[in-house]
């Protein structure tokens, strides 16, 4: 019976989506619409979206995991985050919204790059298009993995079931509604995530007795929960930090930016979008404290992952709640799950469509309506192999999910930053930048070379070696080359007047 109530109410989530996915269907009418939604979002809209795509299982699952395990310590990743994210709202959205209009009304980041560049080899439009296809292919295979398994756990049910329904339903909504889709879904899934990480731990509380026995069965189990030095090294705190510095060059985050009304919208969504984020991660800290304090109290309970601590969320909500509440709980980790699919779903089609095949085409001559179909095909194909590669699941699949923020981080973040706010920057210094980012950041997170050869007591993430050459090297080469041209320099001129004016 148990398991029934947990159907009805995953099942009910799932045609919630695909209900969504058909509202956003009927209001997306071209390639545009498909890919970036008119540039109509509202902020509140944008900042939900782009926290729910970002998160994924990671907020329920291994933040709230680490925690338990490990105690405070484990913060300093959410710390990195929410500074990072908060400084990505604050100057990059804004000039992002701007300057994609005004660079040829660009709709995907690699046209940016390019549009704001005035680059006619298409070399760098077409390196970033490949980043993104790449990547992102690998990234949405991750997530279709990490559904399959989430069904195993939850349900007993097969690994291939779980990751064909989690990927089809995904790839229903997207496919019909498209970036529209994604956001809607997206935001629904955001609210989902913020009520389960707000209820869970209030529940979790008052089952152990309130705060002040939480905190004393804390106490018994770790000392020093509290800590936020106790354990931790200095390369492990950069490390953890250096997260932040990704924000910037994820297509899937600042394509939110750039399909919002107006530039001025980007200070309520700084307000909507780091406020979800903040309660969101006190809500799993405090998930791990009722975890830890319940577990003790409770010695007849079983933690399901008892090595990584990851089901904690997962065991709370289904040992404090009726069946049919907790299969809506479970349902907020398909949501960080989901949301994150389908928005890589959709960058990684307009990448495919728009930046790689459409400029051997030629987009202007294709009409709206056929644009749109390109842009759905696209979603089509990348499905397709993703779900071939999640067949087999492997660890080196779920590894490419840190590699790919790193490497979406050091190849695109210095060229955007550089790109909004220094005008000197040139074609050559950028693909210098971007392809020497990818590559740093590739050697370091797969060889020897992220801890030094050995000098280093432990390995460095590799955002951070690659961030810094990127953004040396995109400075270097473009003071090496000529000067952009005036037109170039103009747009960039036209732009901060615009913003001044805002």
């Amino acid at each position: 019976m148990d398991l029934t109530f947990k159907i009805i109410a995953i099942a009910i989530y799932f045609l919630a989506m695909i209900g969504i996915g058909l509202y956003a269907f009927l209001k997306t009418r071209s390639g545009d619409d498909y890919m970036l939604g008119g540039r109509s979002l509202h902020p509140f809209t944008a900042a939900l979206s782009a926290g729910a795509s970002d998160m994924s299982g990671w907020l329920l699952m291994g933040f709230p995991g680490a925690l338990y395990m490990s105690g405070l310590v484990e913060a300093w990743i959410a710390i990195g985050l929410t500074v990072g994210a908060a400084l990505n709202w604050i100057f990059v959205a804004p000039r992002l919204r701007e300057y994609t209009q005004v660079a040829g009304d660009s709709i995907t980041v690699p046209s940016f790059f390019e549009n704001r560049l005035h680059d006619r080899s298409r070399l760098l439009r077409i390196a970033a298009g490949a980043v993104i296809l790449v990547f992102f292919t690998f990234y949405v295979s991750s997530g279709m993995v990490s559904g399959g398994r989430f069904f195993e756990s939850s349900f007993g049910g097969s690994y291939l079931a779980g990751m064909m329904l989690v990927g089809g339903v995904t790839v229903l909504y997207t496919l019909f509604g498209g970036f529209l889709g994604a956001t809607y879904t997206d935001v629904v899934q955001g609210l989902i995530m913020f009520v389960s990480l707000l209820i869970v731990p209030i529940m979790g509380m008052f089952a152990v007795g309130g705060p002040a026995q939480m905190f004393r069965s804390v106490a018994e189990v770790n000392p020093d929960f509290g800590s936020l030095t106790g354990g931790a090294t200095f390369i492990g705190v950069l490390s953890a930090l250096a997260w932040g510095l990704g924000y910037v060059g994820q297509p899937h985050i600042i394509v939110r930016f750039m399909a919002m009304r107006s530039s001025r919208d980007a200070r309520y969504g700084t307000v909507v979008g780091i406020g979800w984020m903040i309660l969101c991660a006190v809500g799993a800290i405090f998930t791990a404290l009722a975890g830890l304090a319940y577990f003790q109290q409770n010695q007849d309970a079983i933690l399901t992952d008892t090595e990584n601590g990851e089901t904690v969320f997962l065991d709370l909500a289904q040992i404090l709640f009726h069946p049919l509440a907790a299969g809506f709980l479970l349902a907020a980790v398909l949501a960080a799950i989901m949301s994150t699919i389908s928005s890589q779903l959709v960058v990684t089609s307009s990448a495919l469509v728009e930046d790689l095949i459409g400029i051997l085409g030629g987009r202007r001559e294709r009409s709206e309506k056929v644009q749109l179909w390109y842009g759905r095909a696209g979603v089509l194909v990348v499905s397709i192999i993703a779900m071939l590669l999640a067949l087999n699941p492997s660890n080196t699949i779920l590894d490419l999910v840190g590699f790919a923020w790193a490497g979406f981080g050091a190849a695109f973040g210095p060229i955007v930053l550089l790109s909004l706010f220094w005008r000197r920057l040139t074609t050559a210094g950028a693909l210098a930048g971007m392809v020497s980012g990818a590559v740093v950041a590739f050697l370091w997170g797969k060889t020897e070379l992220g801890t030094l050869f050995g000098l280093l007591p432990e390995r460095l993430y590799e955002i951070v070696p690659g961030f810094l050459v990127c953004l040396v090297l995109a400075i270097v080469v473009s003071l090496m080359t000529p000067k952009p041209s005036q037109r170039v320099l103009e747009e960039y001129d036209r732009t901060m007047a615009q913003l001044a004016r805002h």
